[in-house]
């Protein structure tokens, strides 16, 4: 049996479920095809998010006037200040990136959650982020709570033809970004298990994060207890998320 060191160990906390009435405070729209949104409002200085795997519901009305909730990561929160700051993919035709699109000072939404985070210490030997568009905002929070020194992996399907995502870089950090699925399955195949204890985390389309999670599983034989893989999304069908592993 492997011992897990406690600098290694997973935390998990649970926090009481509250909806929380917010206003857009600031939009910024990035060259990459994303818009960081900043929300404000009394009810954030409760707001807790101690974990990149977080995520929260996301309420708002679509231009029918219709109530459509989504998942999203908290990218960064301020419950001090009462602010959250979440990251929306401008890219497709979905309520939420048609909300995103039309994002303005003083629009309101509804926050629901988290209901509680998985801690994935910092202090790893090694760490494996595997994603898409989706789970981004996930993956640039976890990056940005990494030490330089620390031994990432970054593996990232962009499908569309323009430039690459703007992410930080560190001399033991190792980011690809890929053109399609088979790609990244080949260069999730390719990878090298570093020695030491680590935590492999993927998040993206359903049916390419199953292919991940039998890669990880069965063919690197990664400890569960080392991988958390989630579909964030699933071809055809809106507000999906399911964990896979």
């Amino acid at each position: 049996m492997t011992t897990i060191l406690p600098q290694h160990r997973i935390e998990r906390v649970r926090y009481e479920l509250a909806k929380r009435n917010v206003t857009v405070r600031k939009v910024e729209r990035s060259g990459d095809g994303f818009a960081r949104i900043t929300f404000a409002g009394e009810a954030l200085h409760g707001f807790q998010s101690q974990s990149f795997d977080d995520h929260i519901k996301f309420i708002f009305q679509d231009a029918a006037g219709n109530t459509v909730m989504r998942d999203y990561t908290p990218l960064a929160a301020t419950a001090e200040q009462g602010e959250l700051t979440l990251e929306f993919a401008l890219h497709g035709h979905g309520a939420a990136a048609s909300w995103a699109q039309q994002a303005a000072e003083g629009m309101q939404a509804i926050i629901a959650g988290p209901k509680g985070s998985m801690i994935i210490p910092a202090q790893q030997d090694w760490h494996l982020l595997v994603g898409d568009a989706s789970s981004l905002p996930a993956i640039r929070r976890r990056l940005a709570e990494l030490l330089p020194s620390a031994h990432v992996e970054v593996l990232l399907l962009r499908e569309d033809s323009a430039a690459g995502w703007t992410l930080p870089q560190q001399s033991s950090w190792r980011v690809s970004q890929l053109a399609d699925g088979e790609a990244l399955l080949a260069a999730l195949r390719g990878w090298q298990v570093p020695d030491g204890h680590g935590f492999a985390w993927c998040a993206g389309e359903g049916g390419l994060m199953r292919q991940a999670r039998s890669i990880l599983l069965e063919e690197k034989q990664l400890p569960r207890e080392g991988v958390k893989v989630a579909a964030y999304w699933r071809l055809g069908e809106a507000d999906f998320h399911e964990r896979l592993a």
